[in-house]
Protein backbone atom coordinates (compact mmCIF):
# COMPACT_ATOMS: atom_id res chain seq x y z
CA UNK A 1 0.00 0.00 0.00
CA UNK A 2 1.68 2.90 -1.42
CA UNK A 3 0.75 6.58 -2.01
CA UNK A 4 -2.46 6.05 -3.55
CA UNK A 5 -4.00 4.94 0.11
CA UNK A 6 -7.11 6.37 0.82
CA UNK A 7 -9.13 7.31 4.02
CA UNK A 8 -12.38 8.51 3.79
CA UNK A 9 -16.01 8.44 4.94
CA UNK A 10 -18.18 5.31 4.37
CA UNK A 11 -20.75 6.14 1.47
CA UNK A 12 -24.23 4.57 0.83
CA UNK A 13 -22.10 2.49 -1.59
CA UNK A 14 -19.65 1.18 0.81
CA UNK A 15 -22.10 -0.17 3.25
CA UNK A 16 -22.85 -3.35 1.54
CA UNK A 17 -19.16 -4.09 1.11
CA UNK A 18 -18.69 -3.49 4.65
CA UNK A 19 -21.60 -5.70 5.59
CA UNK A 20 -20.01 -8.40 3.52
CA UNK A 21 -16.53 -8.37 5.21
CA UNK A 22 -17.90 -8.29 8.36
CA UNK A 23 -19.74 -11.65 7.41
CA UNK A 24 -16.48 -13.32 6.26
CA UNK A 25 -14.43 -12.41 9.28
CA UNK A 26 -16.89 -12.26 12.23
CA UNK A 27 -19.07 -14.97 11.20
CA UNK A 28 -17.09 -17.27 9.20
CA UNK A 29 -13.50 -16.91 10.00
CA UNK A 30 -14.03 -15.98 13.74
CA UNK A 31 -17.02 -17.23 14.93
CA UNK A 32 -17.98 -14.50 17.02
CA UNK A 33 -22.10 -14.56 14.85
CA UNK A 34 -23.67 -17.64 12.69
CA UNK A 35 -23.63 -17.65 9.41
CA UNK A 36 -26.47 -16.60 7.33
CA UNK A 37 -27.38 -17.43 3.60
CA UNK A 38 -27.65 -13.74 2.73
CA UNK A 39 -23.98 -13.23 3.48
CA UNK A 40 -23.92 -10.04 5.13
CA UNK A 41 -23.95 -9.30 8.54
CA UNK A 42 -25.37 -6.11 9.35
CA UNK A 43 -25.32 -3.94 13.09
CA UNK A 44 -28.16 -2.62 14.60
CA UNK A 45 -26.18 0.64 15.29
CA UNK A 46 -25.51 1.29 11.51
CA UNK A 47 -27.73 4.53 11.62
CA UNK A 48 -25.78 5.89 14.57
CA UNK A 49 -22.34 4.57 13.31
CA UNK A 50 -19.97 6.29 11.26
CA UNK A 51 -17.26 4.30 9.41
CA UNK A 52 -14.36 5.39 8.40
CA UNK A 53 -12.71 3.24 5.19
CA UNK A 54 -9.47 2.85 3.74
CA UNK A 55 -9.58 2.01 -0.37
CA UNK A 56 -6.29 1.43 -2.25
CA UNK A 57 -6.93 2.72 -5.61
CA UNK A 58 -10.78 1.40 -6.73
CA UNK A 59 -10.13 -1.64 -3.97
CA UNK A 60 -11.59 -1.38 -0.33
CA UNK A 61 -9.20 -2.85 1.96
CA UNK A 62 -10.74 -2.38 5.45
CA UNK A 63 -12.93 -0.23 7.46
CA UNK A 64 -13.31 1.13 11.22
CA UNK A 65 -16.80 1.72 13.14
CA UNK A 66 -17.54 5.13 15.73
CA UNK A 67 -20.35 5.07 17.71
CA UNK A 68 -20.40 8.87 18.87
CA UNK A 69 -22.08 9.62 22.43
CA UNK A 70 -24.55 11.19 20.46
CA UNK A 71 -26.06 8.14 19.13
CA UNK A 72 -27.33 7.65 23.06
CA UNK A 73 -26.39 3.72 23.22
CA UNK A 74 -23.14 1.84 22.19
CA UNK A 75 -22.60 -1.40 21.24
CA UNK A 76 -21.33 -2.48 24.50
CA UNK A 77 -24.92 -2.24 25.88
CA UNK A 78 -25.61 -5.27 24.50
CA UNK A 79 -23.04 -7.28 27.01
CA UNK A 80 -22.42 -4.76 29.93
CA UNK A 81 -25.11 -2.41 31.98
CA UNK A 82 -23.88 1.50 32.52
CA UNK A 83 -23.77 0.10 36.52
CA UNK A 84 -21.40 -2.76 35.64
CA UNK A 85 -19.12 -0.29 33.37
CA UNK A 86 -19.99 3.40 34.11
CA UNK A 87 -17.63 4.95 31.55
CA UNK A 88 -20.46 4.52 29.91
CA UNK A 89 -22.33 7.27 30.97
CA UNK A 90 -19.61 9.32 29.53
CA UNK A 91 -21.10 11.88 27.90
CA UNK A 92 -17.76 12.39 25.76
CA UNK A 93 -17.02 8.75 25.28
CA UNK A 94 -17.03 7.44 21.95
CA UNK A 95 -16.97 3.84 20.86
CA UNK A 96 -14.48 2.54 18.46
CA UNK A 97 -15.56 -0.62 16.82
CA UNK A 98 -14.84 -3.91 14.28
CA UNK A 99 -11.79 -2.26 13.14
CA UNK A 100 -12.07 -5.02 10.02
CA UNK A 101 -9.52 -5.11 7.42
CA UNK A 102 -9.42 -7.70 4.29
CA UNK A 103 -7.10 -10.92 4.89
CA UNK A 104 -4.86 -10.07 2.57
CA UNK A 105 -4.01 -6.21 3.86
CA UNK A 106 -3.30 -7.36 7.54
CA UNK A 107 0.23 -6.99 7.33
CA UNK A 108 -0.04 -3.65 5.55
CA UNK A 109 -0.25 -0.46 7.59
CA UNK A 110 -3.97 -0.56 7.00
CA UNK A 111 -5.36 -1.19 10.33
CA UNK A 112 -2.71 1.58 12.12
CA UNK A 113 -3.98 4.11 9.50
CA UNK A 114 -7.59 3.12 10.31
CA UNK A 115 -7.28 3.45 14.09
CA UNK A 116 -5.19 7.04 13.89
CA UNK A 117 -8.11 8.22 11.52
CA UNK A 118 -10.40 7.24 14.50
CA UNK A 119 -8.59 8.68 16.89
CA UNK A 120 -8.66 11.43 14.84
CA UNK A 121 -11.79 11.80 14.11
CA UNK A 122 -13.08 11.34 17.50
CA UNK A 123 -10.92 14.66 18.83
CA UNK A 124 -12.42 16.72 15.84
CA UNK A 125 -15.55 16.43 17.15
CA UNK A 126 -14.33 16.72 20.78
CA UNK A 127 -14.43 13.30 22.26
CA UNK A 128 -11.72 12.69 25.13
CA UNK A 129 -12.15 9.15 25.76
CA UNK A 130 -12.86 5.94 23.61
CA UNK A 131 -13.85 2.52 24.86
CA UNK A 132 -13.13 -0.44 22.50
CA UNK A 133 -13.55 -4.38 22.78
CA UNK A 134 -10.35 -5.72 22.15
CA UNK A 135 -9.86 -9.55 21.32
CA UNK A 136 -8.29 -11.27 24.29
CA UNK A 137 -5.24 -12.97 22.21
CA UNK A 138 -4.50 -9.59 20.45
CA UNK A 139 -4.29 -7.76 24.36
CA UNK A 140 -0.44 -6.96 23.80
CA UNK A 141 -1.05 -4.78 20.90
CA UNK A 142 -3.84 -2.93 21.99
CA UNK A 143 -2.28 -2.29 25.04
CA UNK A 144 1.64 -1.28 22.77
CA UNK A 145 -1.04 1.07 21.13
CA UNK A 146 -1.69 3.02 24.62
CA UNK A 147 -4.81 1.47 25.03
CA UNK A 148 -5.73 -0.21 29.00
CA UNK A 149 -8.13 -2.79 30.14
CA UNK A 150 -10.79 -1.60 31.79
CA UNK A 151 -11.44 -4.69 33.84
CA UNK A 152 -14.40 -6.06 32.35
CA UNK A 153 -14.31 -9.42 29.96
CA UNK A 154 -17.40 -10.14 27.34
CA UNK A 155 -18.04 -13.05 24.98
CA UNK A 156 -19.54 -13.03 22.00
CA UNK A 157 -19.98 -16.68 19.87
CA UNK A 158 -16.33 -18.13 20.03
CA UNK A 159 -14.59 -15.03 20.99
CA UNK A 160 -13.40 -13.39 24.24
CA UNK A 161 -12.86 -9.26 24.19
CA UNK A 162 -11.51 -7.45 26.96
CA UNK A 163 -12.94 -4.20 27.72
CA UNK A 164 -10.35 -1.48 26.42
CA UNK A 165 -10.60 2.69 27.54
CA UNK A 166 -8.20 5.19 27.20
CA UNK A 167 -7.76 9.01 26.66
CA UNK A 168 -8.15 10.68 23.36
CA UNK A 169 -5.08 13.06 23.08
CA UNK A 170 -3.03 10.88 25.16
CA UNK A 171 -3.84 7.91 22.45
CA UNK A 172 -3.17 10.60 19.36
CA UNK A 173 0.51 11.55 20.81
CA UNK A 174 1.30 8.32 21.58
CA UNK A 175 0.97 7.53 18.30
CA UNK A 176 2.45 10.22 16.93
CA UNK A 177 6.00 9.73 19.50
CA UNK A 178 5.83 5.78 18.56
CA UNK A 179 5.45 6.01 15.01
CA UNK A 180 6.48 10.07 13.66
CA UNK A 181 8.30 8.77 10.95
CA UNK A 182 5.88 6.22 9.74
CA UNK A 183 2.78 9.19 10.00
CA UNK A 184 5.03 11.81 8.74
CA UNK A 185 5.81 9.91 5.33
CA UNK A 186 2.45 8.38 5.38
CA UNK A 187 0.81 12.15 5.89
CA UNK A 188 2.40 12.99 2.59
CA UNK A 189 1.40 9.95 0.73
CA UNK A 190 -1.44 8.88 2.19
CA UNK A 191 -5.28 10.37 0.37
CA UNK A 192 -6.99 11.95 3.45
CA UNK A 193 -10.31 12.70 2.58
CA UNK A 194 -11.48 12.98 6.02
CA UNK A 195 -12.78 16.74 7.36
CA UNK A 196 -9.82 17.55 9.84
CA UNK A 197 -5.96 17.84 9.15
CA UNK A 198 -4.52 14.84 9.21
CA UNK A 199 -2.17 15.80 12.59
CA UNK A 200 -3.23 17.46 15.32
CA UNK A 201 -1.72 20.83 16.79
CA UNK A 202 1.27 20.01 18.41
CA UNK A 203 0.53 22.05 21.44
CA UNK A 204 -2.66 20.29 22.05
CA UNK A 205 -4.77 23.98 22.27
CA UNK A 206 -7.64 24.64 19.77
CA UNK A 207 -7.43 28.35 19.04
CA UNK A 208 -9.54 30.62 16.11
CA UNK A 209 -6.60 32.24 13.91
CA UNK A 210 -6.29 30.31 10.69
CA UNK A 211 -7.11 33.43 9.40
CA UNK A 212 -4.22 35.11 10.07
CA UNK A 213 -2.24 31.84 8.55
CA UNK A 214 -4.20 32.90 4.95
CA UNK A 215 -3.09 36.63 5.40
CA UNK A 216 0.85 35.27 6.28
CA UNK A 217 2.43 34.72 9.79
CA UNK A 218 5.98 36.09 8.22
CA UNK A 219 4.21 39.20 7.71
CA UNK A 220 5.47 40.04 4.30
CA UNK A 221 1.91 39.74 2.78
CA UNK A 222 -0.15 41.95 5.31
CA UNK A 223 -1.81 43.24 2.04
CA UNK A 224 -4.08 40.01 1.93
CA UNK A 225 -5.92 40.84 5.53
CA UNK A 226 -8.22 43.59 2.82
CA UNK A 227 -9.38 40.64 1.17
CA UNK A 228 -10.20 37.88 4.30
CA UNK A 229 -13.06 38.23 6.93
CA UNK A 230 -11.41 37.12 9.83
CA UNK A 231 -14.66 35.78 11.80
CA UNK A 232 -12.86 32.87 13.19
CA UNK A 233 -11.64 35.30 15.86
CA UNK A 234 -13.53 36.86 17.91
CA UNK A 235 -11.44 40.58 17.54
CA UNK A 236 -13.76 43.71 17.59
CA UNK A 237 -15.38 44.81 14.16
CA UNK A 238 -14.67 48.35 15.13
CA UNK A 239 -11.27 50.05 15.67
CA UNK A 240 -10.28 51.37 19.14
CA UNK A 241 -11.73 54.70 20.67
CA UNK A 242 -9.33 58.19 19.08
CA UNK A 243 -7.10 58.76 21.95
CA UNK A 244 -6.38 54.93 21.73
CA UNK A 245 -5.37 55.64 18.29
CA UNK A 246 -3.28 58.57 18.64
CA UNK A 247 -1.31 56.83 21.50
CA UNK A 248 -0.49 54.17 18.91
CA UNK A 249 0.68 57.09 16.68
CA UNK A 250 1.57 60.12 18.04
CA UNK A 251 5.39 59.25 18.72
CA UNK A 252 5.56 55.60 17.69
CA UNK A 253 9.35 55.30 17.43
CA UNK A 254 9.46 56.54 21.31
CA UNK A 255 7.35 53.95 21.98
CA UNK A 256 9.21 51.39 20.40
CA UNK A 257 12.13 52.00 21.96
CA UNK A 258 11.07 52.85 25.70
CA UNK A 259 11.47 50.97 28.91
CA UNK A 260 7.25 50.62 30.09
CA UNK A 261 6.64 51.36 33.66
CA UNK A 262 8.46 48.50 35.54
CA UNK A 263 5.09 47.12 36.92
CA UNK A 264 2.54 48.78 34.72
CA UNK A 265 2.00 50.69 37.44
CA UNK A 266 -0.54 54.23 35.68
CA UNK A 267 -2.40 50.84 33.65
CA UNK A 268 -3.05 49.40 37.27
CA UNK A 269 -3.86 53.07 38.72
CA UNK A 270 -6.93 53.61 35.73
CA UNK A 271 -8.07 50.37 35.88
CA UNK A 272 -8.95 50.50 39.67
CA UNK A 273 -10.38 54.09 39.09
CA UNK A 274 -12.67 53.32 35.92
CA UNK A 275 -13.78 49.66 37.92
CA UNK A 276 -14.03 51.38 41.31
CA UNK A 277 -11.54 48.83 42.80
CA UNK A 278 -8.05 49.62 45.22
CA UNK A 279 -5.28 49.03 43.37
CA UNK A 280 -3.61 46.21 45.75
CA UNK A 281 -6.48 44.21 43.87
CA UNK A 282 -5.29 44.46 40.97
CA UNK A 283 -3.01 42.43 39.17
CA UNK A 284 -1.70 42.77 34.87
CA UNK A 285 -0.50 40.65 32.20
CA UNK A 286 -0.34 40.53 28.41
CA UNK A 287 -3.29 38.86 27.62
CA UNK A 288 -5.41 36.58 29.98
CA UNK A 289 -3.82 33.48 28.52
CA UNK A 290 -1.10 34.95 30.39
CA UNK A 291 -2.58 35.57 33.46
CA UNK A 292 -4.34 32.15 33.33
CA UNK A 293 -0.85 30.57 33.01
CA UNK A 294 0.64 32.16 35.67
CA UNK A 295 -2.04 32.25 38.13
CA UNK A 296 -2.89 28.25 37.56
CA UNK A 297 0.56 27.08 37.94
CA UNK A 298 0.62 28.61 41.52
CA UNK A 299 -2.02 27.29 42.93
CA UNK A 300 -2.84 23.76 41.00
CA UNK A 301 -0.91 20.94 41.11
CA UNK A 302 -1.46 17.17 39.42
CA UNK A 303 -3.60 16.15 42.49
CA UNK A 304 -6.12 19.12 41.75
CA UNK A 305 -9.64 18.65 41.11
CA UNK A 306 -10.97 21.36 38.96
CA UNK A 307 -14.51 21.95 36.79
CA UNK A 308 -14.73 23.22 33.48
CA UNK A 309 -18.13 24.51 31.74
CA UNK A 310 -18.46 22.56 28.84
CA UNK A 311 -18.70 23.67 26.22
CA UNK A 312 -16.67 26.78 27.08
CA UNK A 313 -13.26 28.14 26.29
CA UNK A 314 -10.62 25.56 25.41
CA UNK A 315 -7.81 27.54 27.02
CA UNK A 316 -8.42 26.24 30.58
CA UNK A 317 -8.92 22.44 29.53
CA UNK A 318 -5.22 23.06 27.51
CA UNK A 319 -3.96 24.37 31.11
CA UNK A 320 -5.46 22.68 33.77
CA UNK A 321 -5.31 18.96 32.02
CA UNK A 322 -2.53 19.05 29.45
CA UNK A 323 0.09 21.85 31.00
CA UNK A 324 -0.57 20.92 34.73
CA UNK A 325 -2.35 17.73 34.73
CA UNK A 326 -5.07 18.50 37.11
CA UNK A 327 -8.37 16.52 37.64
CA UNK A 328 -11.09 18.00 35.61
CA UNK A 329 -14.80 17.16 35.39
CA UNK A 330 -17.13 18.89 32.80
CA UNK A 331 -20.22 20.49 33.90
CA UNK A 332 -22.57 19.91 31.06
CA UNK A 333 -24.22 22.62 29.39
CA UNK A 334 -27.29 21.32 27.39
CA UNK A 335 -29.18 22.60 24.16
CA UNK A 336 -32.15 22.14 25.22
CA UNK A 337 -31.44 24.26 28.03
CA UNK A 338 -30.29 26.87 25.42
CA UNK A 339 -26.91 26.44 26.87
CA UNK A 340 -27.87 28.06 29.93
CA UNK A 341 -26.15 27.04 33.32
CA UNK A 342 -28.79 25.40 35.35
CA UNK A 343 -27.63 26.89 38.71
CA UNK A 344 -29.24 23.96 41.20
CA UNK A 345 -27.77 21.90 39.27
CA UNK A 346 -24.26 23.78 39.45
CA UNK A 347 -24.71 24.24 43.21
CA UNK A 348 -25.41 20.81 43.73
CA UNK A 349 -21.96 19.71 41.43
CA UNK A 350 -19.94 22.04 43.46
CA UNK A 351 -21.05 20.77 46.43
CA UNK A 352 -20.40 17.71 46.27
CA UNK A 353 -17.00 17.64 44.21
CA UNK A 354 -14.84 19.09 46.74
CA UNK A 355 -13.41 21.34 44.09
CA UNK A 356 -9.93 22.92 44.12
CA UNK A 357 -11.34 25.52 41.63
CA UNK A 358 -14.32 26.22 39.42
CA UNK A 359 -14.12 27.93 36.40
CA UNK A 360 -16.69 29.80 34.97
CA UNK A 361 -16.81 32.34 31.96
CA UNK A 362 -19.26 35.23 31.85
CA UNK A 363 -20.53 35.19 28.81
CA UNK A 364 -19.72 32.46 28.04
CA UNK A 365 -17.35 31.92 25.13
CA UNK A 366 -18.66 29.90 23.11
CA UNK A 367 -22.37 29.66 24.09
CA UNK A 368 -22.81 33.47 24.12
CA UNK A 369 -24.87 32.98 26.92
CA UNK A 370 -25.01 35.25 30.65
CA UNK A 371 -25.56 33.96 33.75
CA UNK A 372 -27.03 37.29 35.84
CA UNK A 373 -25.04 38.39 38.80
CA UNK A 374 -27.08 37.58 41.29
CA UNK A 375 -27.50 33.82 40.62
CA UNK A 376 -23.87 33.38 40.57
CA UNK A 377 -22.98 35.06 43.70
CA UNK A 378 -25.57 32.84 45.03
CA UNK A 379 -24.17 29.35 43.49
CA UNK A 380 -20.51 30.46 44.94
CA UNK A 381 -22.20 31.63 48.66
CA UNK A 382 -23.77 28.33 48.74
CA UNK A 383 -20.33 26.53 47.52
CA UNK A 384 -17.24 24.85 49.82
CA UNK A 385 -15.17 27.13 51.44
CA UNK A 386 -12.11 25.39 49.87
CA UNK A 387 -13.13 25.80 46.66
CA UNK A 388 -11.78 29.11 44.55
CA UNK A 389 -13.86 30.62 41.68
CA UNK A 390 -12.09 32.13 38.74
CA UNK A 391 -14.70 34.30 36.85
CA UNK A 392 -13.77 35.02 32.93
CA UNK A 393 -15.32 38.68 32.39
CA UNK A 394 -13.67 39.30 28.40
CA UNK A 395 -17.05 39.41 27.08
CA UNK A 396 -19.00 41.53 29.96
CA UNK A 397 -18.96 44.48 27.97
CA UNK A 398 -21.52 43.06 25.86
CA UNK A 399 -24.11 42.88 28.82
CA UNK A 400 -23.62 45.19 31.45
CA UNK A 401 -19.97 46.16 33.63
CA UNK A 402 -22.26 46.79 36.60
CA UNK A 403 -22.92 43.02 36.22
CA UNK A 404 -19.12 42.30 37.32
CA UNK A 405 -18.25 40.42 39.98
CA UNK A 406 -14.47 42.14 40.31
CA UNK A 407 -16.21 43.98 43.40
CA UNK A 408 -16.53 40.84 45.17
CA UNK A 409 -13.48 39.56 44.52
CA UNK A 410 -11.55 42.10 45.63
CA UNK A 411 -12.61 41.17 49.51
CA UNK A 412 -13.28 37.73 48.67
CA UNK A 413 -10.43 35.63 49.10
CA UNK A 414 -12.22 32.38 47.14
CA UNK A 415 -13.00 34.19 44.04
CA UNK A 416 -11.04 36.16 41.54
CA UNK A 417 -12.08 37.41 38.05
CA UNK A 418 -10.14 37.82 34.73
CA UNK A 419 -11.19 40.91 32.43
CA UNK A 420 -9.51 41.22 28.94
CA UNK A 421 -8.85 44.71 27.64
CA UNK A 422 -8.87 42.69 24.17
CA UNK A 423 -12.57 42.44 22.66
CA UNK A 424 -14.23 44.41 24.32
CA UNK A 425 -11.59 47.67 23.82
CA UNK A 426 -10.50 46.38 20.21
CA UNK A 427 -7.32 45.57 21.45
CA UNK A 428 -6.31 42.58 20.81
CA UNK A 429 -3.21 42.90 19.31
CA UNK A 430 -1.94 45.00 22.29
CA UNK A 431 -2.48 41.93 24.39
CA UNK A 432 -3.71 43.58 27.97
CA UNK A 433 -5.35 42.35 30.67
CA UNK A 434 -5.98 42.39 34.26
CA UNK A 435 -7.22 40.27 37.03
CA UNK A 436 -8.72 41.23 40.40
CA UNK A 437 -8.60 39.18 43.51
CA UNK A 438 -7.96 39.88 47.34
CA UNK A 439 -5.22 41.78 48.15
CA UNK A 440 -3.22 39.24 49.75
CA UNK A 441 -3.82 36.65 46.91
CA UNK A 442 -2.88 39.53 44.38
CA UNK A 443 0.10 40.56 45.98
CA UNK A 444 1.45 36.85 45.74
CA UNK A 445 0.66 36.50 42.37
CA UNK A 446 2.51 39.94 41.63
CA UNK A 447 5.57 38.46 43.36
CA UNK A 448 5.23 35.74 40.56
CA UNK A 449 4.67 38.53 37.64
CA UNK A 450 7.95 39.46 35.54
CA UNK A 451 9.13 43.03 35.21
CA UNK A 452 7.59 44.94 32.30
CA UNK A 453 4.49 42.29 31.46
CA UNK A 454 2.58 44.66 29.43
CA UNK A 455 4.46 46.58 26.65
CA UNK A 456 4.27 50.36 26.54
CA UNK A 457 2.51 50.80 23.47
CA UNK A 458 -0.13 48.47 25.29
CA UNK A 459 -0.13 50.45 27.88
CA UNK A 460 -1.01 53.43 26.03
CA UNK A 461 -3.68 52.12 24.11
CA UNK A 462 -5.51 50.56 27.13
CA UNK A 463 -4.94 53.85 29.31
CA UNK A 464 -6.65 55.53 26.81
CA UNK A 465 -9.22 53.36 26.03
CA UNK A 466 -10.52 53.03 29.44
CA UNK A 467 -11.03 56.92 29.36
CA UNK A 468 -13.27 56.72 26.67
CA UNK A 469 -16.58 54.80 28.23
CA UNK A 470 -18.83 56.82 25.62
CA UNK A 471 -17.23 55.84 22.91
CA UNK A 472 -17.16 51.46 23.36
CA UNK A 473 -20.65 51.68 25.04
CA UNK A 474 -21.57 52.92 21.68
CA UNK A 475 -19.66 50.09 19.67
CA UNK A 476 -21.43 47.51 22.13
CA UNK A 477 -24.72 48.97 21.53
CA UNK A 478 -24.50 48.63 17.70
CA UNK A 479 -22.52 45.11 17.93
CA UNK A 480 -26.40 43.89 19.31
CA UNK A 481 -27.40 45.57 16.41
CA UNK A 482 -25.62 43.83 13.53
CA UNK A 483 -25.95 40.78 15.16
CA UNK A 484 -29.37 40.56 15.00
CA UNK A 485 -29.40 41.52 11.29
CA UNK A 486 -26.61 39.13 10.74
CA UNK A 487 -28.26 36.26 12.68
CA UNK A 488 -31.58 37.10 10.57
CA UNK A 489 -29.56 36.87 7.41
CA UNK A 490 -28.02 33.88 8.41
CA UNK A 491 -31.59 32.15 8.97
CA UNK A 492 -33.10 32.96 5.95
CA UNK A 493 -30.31 30.82 4.03
CA UNK A 494 -31.40 27.93 5.24
CA UNK A 495 -34.49 26.70 7.42
CA UNK A 496 -33.20 23.21 8.97
CA UNK A 497 -30.12 24.99 10.52
CA UNK A 498 -30.23 26.57 13.85
CA UNK A 499 -28.63 30.00 14.59
CA UNK A 500 -28.26 31.37 17.64
CA UNK A 501 -27.43 34.60 19.06
CA UNK A 502 -26.24 34.80 22.68
CA UNK A 503 -25.21 38.13 24.16
CA UNK A 504 -21.69 39.00 23.10
CA UNK A 505 -19.73 39.68 19.76
CA UNK A 506 -20.78 36.53 17.84
CA UNK A 507 -23.36 33.97 17.16
CA UNK A 508 -23.22 30.00 16.55
CA UNK A 509 -24.83 28.20 13.57
CA UNK A 510 -25.72 24.50 13.62
CA UNK A 511 -25.87 22.35 11.06
CA UNK A 512 -28.77 19.45 10.66
CA UNK A 513 -27.96 16.02 11.65
CA UNK A 514 -27.09 13.87 8.47
CA UNK A 515 -26.18 17.03 6.62
CA UNK A 516 -22.54 18.57 5.99
CA UNK A 517 -20.46 18.78 9.39
CA UNK A 518 -19.02 22.04 10.49
CA UNK A 519 -15.96 21.50 9.31
CA UNK A 520 -17.31 21.04 5.49
CA UNK A 521 -19.00 24.24 6.18
CA UNK A 522 -15.94 26.15 7.47
CA UNK A 523 -13.65 24.55 4.49
CA UNK A 524 -16.10 25.56 1.25
CA UNK A 525 -16.24 29.24 3.17
CA UNK A 526 -12.42 29.63 3.24
CA UNK A 527 -12.97 29.54 -0.90
CA UNK A 528 -14.16 32.54 -0.44
CA UNK A 529 -12.20 34.29 1.88
CA UNK A 530 -14.72 34.15 4.74
CA UNK A 531 -13.07 32.11 7.72
CA UNK A 532 -15.36 30.80 10.91
CA UNK A 533 -14.39 28.87 13.87
CA UNK A 534 -15.22 25.23 13.47
CA UNK A 535 -16.37 24.78 17.46
CA UNK A 536 -16.50 20.41 17.15
CA UNK A 537 -12.94 19.86 19.09
CA UNK A 538 -14.34 21.75 21.98
CA UNK A 539 -16.84 19.86 22.69
CA UNK A 540 -18.47 16.31 22.09
CA UNK A 541 -21.87 18.29 22.57
CA UNK A 542 -22.19 20.10 19.77
CA UNK A 543 -21.49 16.68 18.11
CA UNK A 544 -19.49 18.10 14.95
CA UNK A 545 -22.10 20.35 13.27
CA UNK A 546 -21.59 23.59 15.05
CA UNK A 547 -19.89 26.49 13.98
CA UNK A 548 -19.35 30.01 15.44
CA UNK A 549 -19.00 33.19 13.72
CA UNK A 550 -17.73 36.49 15.06
CA UNK A 551 -19.61 39.95 14.32
CA UNK A 552 -17.84 42.21 11.88
CA UNK A 553 -18.89 45.13 9.92
CA UNK A 554 -22.44 45.63 7.82
CA UNK A 555 -19.82 44.78 4.56
CA UNK A 556 -17.76 41.93 6.51
CA UNK A 557 -21.35 40.64 7.36
CA UNK A 558 -22.55 40.97 4.17
CA UNK A 559 -19.86 38.56 2.59
CA UNK A 560 -20.43 35.85 5.59
CA UNK A 561 -23.75 35.15 4.14
CA UNK A 562 -22.49 35.13 1.10
CA UNK A 563 -20.01 33.03 1.70
CA UNK A 564 -22.26 30.39 3.37
CA UNK A 565 -24.81 30.33 0.85
CA UNK A 566 -22.34 30.16 -1.90
CA UNK A 567 -21.18 26.81 0.82
CA UNK A 568 -24.53 25.31 1.33
CA UNK A 569 -25.14 25.61 -2.56
CA UNK A 570 -21.83 23.37 -2.77
CA UNK A 571 -22.45 20.92 -0.30
CA UNK A 572 -26.37 20.23 -0.31
CA UNK A 573 -28.25 18.25 -2.99
CA UNK A 574 -30.48 21.04 -4.94
CA UNK A 575 -34.03 20.79 -3.73
CA UNK A 576 -36.42 19.10 -6.89
CA UNK A 577 -38.50 21.27 -8.01
CA UNK A 578 -42.04 20.10 -9.74
CA UNK A 579 -42.20 20.01 -13.38
CA UNK A 580 -44.85 22.50 -14.84
CA UNK A 581 -47.36 20.55 -16.89
CA UNK A 582 -46.75 20.16 -20.37
CA UNK A 583 -48.34 22.57 -22.76
CA UNK A 584 -51.81 20.80 -23.78
CA UNK A 585 -51.58 18.13 -20.94
CA UNK A 586 -54.68 16.24 -18.99
CA UNK A 587 -55.56 17.97 -15.73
Amino acid sequence: MGRHVQLRAATAEDLDWIHELRHRVYAQELGQHAPNAAGRLRDGLDGDNVYLVAAHGPHRVGFVSLTPPWAGRYGLDKYLTRDELPLLADPDLFEVRILTVEPRHRSTVAAPLLMYAALRWIASRGGRRVVAMGRSDLLAMYEAAGLRPAGRTVRSGAVTFEVLTGDVAELTLGALDRHRATLERLGAAVDWCLDMPFAPRPDGCEHGGASFTAIGPDFRTLQRRHRIVAADVLDAWFPPAPDARAALTDDPAWAARTSPPTGAEGLVAEIAAVRGLPREAVCVGAGSSDLIFRAFGQWLTPDSRVLLMDPGYGEYAHVTERVIGCRVDRFGLRREDDWRIDTDRLAATVAAGEYDLVVVVNPNNPTGRHLPAADLCAVIAGAPERTRWWIDEAYLGYVDPAESLAGLAATAPRVVVCSSLSKMYALSGMRAAYLVAEPVTAARLRRWTPPWPVSLPAQLAAVAALRDPVYYAERWRHTHVLRTQLASDLRELDSSWTVEEGVANFLNVTLPAGGPSAAQLVAECRRHDVYLRDLSPLSARYEGRTVRIAVKGSAENARIVTACQAALDALLPPVPRPLAPAVGAAR
